[in-house]
């Protein structure tokens, strides 16, 4: 038996506000896009910053993140890559990878706090009332 693994993990700013829209069985799709950032030296020893863009769908998410999920919000991500095809109206092939979301949590400190898990989908919860506020040991 083999072993693999489809898990993302992003932190980053939203594009473009999200858009929502349902199926024709009343499934909620919510689509936005995320930048991520990378900072690296060149060659001449000078600072760059390199931006990827990922493309997000996340299903049957509550109103609140139809509501917070704003043009440069940031927020950590984790999911499964999924790929999918299809053809355009000029009969040409085109291939879109996309994030399914599964774990959603807002991180600017403007906003009320939540948390989409897609394992409790549909609920939000509040953060831990005990989580240290010492964010000194962590890496970004």
């Amino acid at each position: 038996m083999s072993f693999s693994l489809n898990k993302i993990m992003l932190i980053g700013n939203l594009g473009k506000d999200a858009e929502t829209r349902f199926t024709t069985n009343n499934l909620s799709v919510t689509t936005f896009s995320l930048a991520t950032t990378r900072s690296y030296k060149d060659k001449e020893g000078a600072w760059q910053n390199e931006t990827t863009w990922h493309n997000l769908v996340g299903y049957n998410l509550s109103d609140y993140y139809k509501e917070n999920l704003k043009k440069g919000k940031k927020f950590y991500v984790e999911g499964r890559i999924s790929k999918r095809d299809y053809t355009d109206k000029e009969g040409v092939k085109k291939y879109v990878t996309d994030t399914i979301v599964e774990k959603l949590i807002p991180l600017d400190s403007s906003g009320s706090g939540g948390n989409y898990d897609k394992s409790n989908s549909d609920k939000v919860s509040e953060p831990d009332a005990d989580v240290s506020e010492d964010n000194e040991d962590l890496p970004f």
